[in-house]
């Protein structure tokens, strides 16, 4: 279906960045509603394109390109042969693509391409014939594409100022017209409609970031407090309705454990709990063509899934293609109305990700397109999962993704911990960065330390203000489990992550000056007082709270910051940043790399003075990792990069 470019074979005497570089052959895909075309987003030299194809035949009926630097961050079909995206824009030196909350509508003919709504409706630019509104500076982000009304959908729209408050508006797919239909009664709320797309709930949290989930029985009628975290002590917030609205289903989170989905009954306020797992926190999986959960998908170790009712016909579903594609994960991501036709994903630890177009009548597949063909998953590194005892006795759970050598012992070994830190987790999918190091010779461990997402609150919260604590201590006990086990060579071990991750590569050197033998950050902070003064967390006022409550206070936070313990790190590091970065700017990698010169620490660096957090530019990412691999290959004794 769509055209595939192939790429040179992997370089036998060193790793073709070039293959880990490249971007996916599209970014997304989705169904339209009657089944009769898709949409995919894909990547070009300068910008983002957008092509509707033809199912039956697979010819393309239209393409959209919006010209140099704008791109496209979503898009959702809003009736049967339309089509509305997301803007975004590269603007300035920033490499990195922007919101810019405008929303822009299209037929699958090409014909009617509006601009909807946003700051350039009435002006230049990408064009628009809407002149009776007026440009606003306004974020636009479909809520409910109301597939039973041809001309309109839900949206919610907010102010570019911090912490808005939302506004759930009714909007023309021609004109762009909109009508108010609720006001949200929490700052940052995202709203949820039943099945007939009356917004019934909002959610969100304020200053505070304390969340509140608010219901209301029909359009109109007054906003009810179902759940105040202040109160209750957890967070919850909706997944969907029953198909006929009587029963909620809501994400409630527990005090000990992962979460729970909840059936909530909207006329009595009963609760019933209707599906938990022991480990993992709930993706949930929908009935095709509704919005009505019949199931969830369970990412702790190899994803799998559970259903509302196991012997139902979703169940069915799921069980038949899952044994039907050799124990790959299989994803629902769209489907016609009539549930006739669904877009499947399917991905594995060692493939990128294929689309099928299924035939649920005729019980036949066809492929669409896989998301790098060029990686074949035969060739590709295991990503095992593994589980170990913190020291305190907490289980943490992670990967182990391991070189294509004869023996799984005595290995180099990266370490790779992720960034986020909180919520963010590492899963069994293709993580490219893994499959990477791994191909250059190394094991890589990834550990769900304290604070990251999947596991529940008590497990999130368990990481608030651990940063160089708790959070790193796990770190450290999984390296030093790694060891035990066999798996690593004690003496060739580099400890390497971004954003958070590069902060724990740092705070790890510093804590553990003889379990590493290097450590690489990139984008990483590293004066963590800095972080209540600069950046963008700390504009907000919600940002000010979560870096007081998650972080620490400011004058606490000087005897975990990395670079104000450079006299304690003893190995070789290698340091990256971008110098547009806003969330973590480089002048912490400036002051990490400062002190390692005082301290007599061998420090490279690599610093791009037009990207922000983390790599758009391909010729940037390329120079990275092949500066990174270098780097590690001097320390553990890995390939580095192919000669180009």
């Amino acid at each position: 279906m769509l055209a595939v470019a192939g790429a040179p074979a992997l370089a036998a005497q060193g790793v073709d960045i070039d293959a880990y570089v490249k971007k996916d052959t599209f970014f997304d895909i989705k169904l339209s509603p009657t089944g009769e075309y898709y949409a995919a987003t894909f990547p070009l030299e300068k910008e983002m394109g957008m092509a509707i194809l033809r199912v039956a035949d697979n010819q393309v009926t239209t393409t959209l390109r919006l010209g140099e630097n704008t791109h496209f961050a979503d898009f959702d079909w809003v009736n049967d042969e339309r089509v509305v995206l997301s803007v975004a824009q590269k603007f300035g030196l920033l490499d990195a693509p922007q919101l810019t909350g405008e929303l822009m509508g299209i037929d699958v003919d090409g014909s009617d391409k509006e601009l909807l709504i946003g700051q350039r409706v009435t002006g230049s630019g990408v064009g628009t014939r809407i002149q009776t509104q007026r440009a606003e500076r306004v974020a636009a982000f479909v809520i409910d594409p109301l597939l039973d009304d041809q001309k309109h959908s839900l949206v919610s729209t907010e102010r570019f100022t911090t912490d808005p408050f939302t506004r759930a508006e009714r909007i023309d797919l021609y004109s762009g017209r909109r009508s108010l239909v609720a006001i949200a009664p929490i700052r940052n709320a995202r709203f949820t409609t039943d099945n007939a797309g009356v917004v019934r709930f909002a959610h969100g949290a304020g200053y505070d970031i304390v969340n509140k989930l608010y219901y209301r029985p029909r359009d109109g009628a007054e906003w009810v407090l179902v759940n105040d975290e202040s109160v209750s002590g957890h967070a919850e917030w909706p997944v969907g309705f029953s198909a006929d609205n009587g029963i909620a289903y809501l994400n409630v989170e527990q005090a000990q454990g992962p979460d729970h989905i909840v059936a909530y009954d909207v006329a009595t306020g009963e609760r019933t709990k209707v599906l938990a797992d022991d480990v993992g926190d709930p993706v949930m999986l929908y009935a095709p063509g509704t919005r009505v959960p019949v199931g969830a998908l369970f990412l702790d170790g190899k994803p799998r899934t559970e259903f509302l009712d196991p012997q139902s016909e979703h169940a069915r579903l799921y069980r038949s293609l899952e044994a039907a594609f050799g124990g790959d994960v299989v994803f629902i991501t769209s489907s016609s109305r009539d549930g006739s036709k669904v877009l499947l994903q399917t991905w594995s630890d060692r493939n990128p990700g294929d689309f099928y177009i299924f035939d649920t009548v005729a019980k036949k597949a066809e492929h669409v397109v896989a998301r790098r063909a060029w990686f074949d998953p035969a060739a590709m590194a295991e990503r095992r999962p593994v589980s170990l005892a913190a020291r305190d006795g907490t289980r943490l759970h992670g990967f182990l993704t391991l070189p294509g050598v004869a023996s799984d012992r005595g290995l180099p070994m990266v370490v790779l911990p992720h960034g986020g830190p909180y919520g963010v987790f590492d899963t069994w999918a293709f993580d490219t960065e893994a499959q990477m190091l791994a191909e250059a010779g190394y094991a890589v461990l990834q550990v769900n330390f304290r604070g990251s997402g999947n596991h529940g609150r008590a497990f999130e919260q368990a990481g608030a203000r651990q940063w160089g604590g708790t959070m790193q201590d796990d770190v450290t006990d999984a390296t030093r489990w790694a060891i035990a086990e066999g798996i690593a060579d004690a003496g060739r071990i580099c400890i390497y992550g971004s954003s958070y991750g590069g902060y724990a590569a740092l705070m790890g050197a510093a804590k553990e000056p003889s379990l590493y033998r290097c450590a690489a950050g990139n984008v990483g902070v590293y004066d963590l007082p800095t972080m209540h003064t600069h950046g963008d967390v700390q504009k907000r006022g919600s940002g000010t709270t979560y870096l007081r409550e998650w972080i620490g206070e400011r004058d606490a936070l000087a005897a975990v910051s990395p670079n104000r313990m450079a006299d304690r790190i003893k190995v070789p590091v290698f340091l990256a940043a971008g110098g547009k970065d806003e969330r973590a700017p480089i002048e912490h990698s400036r002051m990490m790399e400062r002190a390692l010169r005082s301290a007599g620490v061998s420090v490279e660096m690599l610093y791009f003075p037009t990207e922000g957090h983390g790599y758009y530019d391909d010729d940037n990412r390329r120079e990275y990792y092949t500066r990174l691999l270098a780097f590690l290959a001097t320390h553990l004794g890995g390939k580095t990069a192919a000669a180009k």
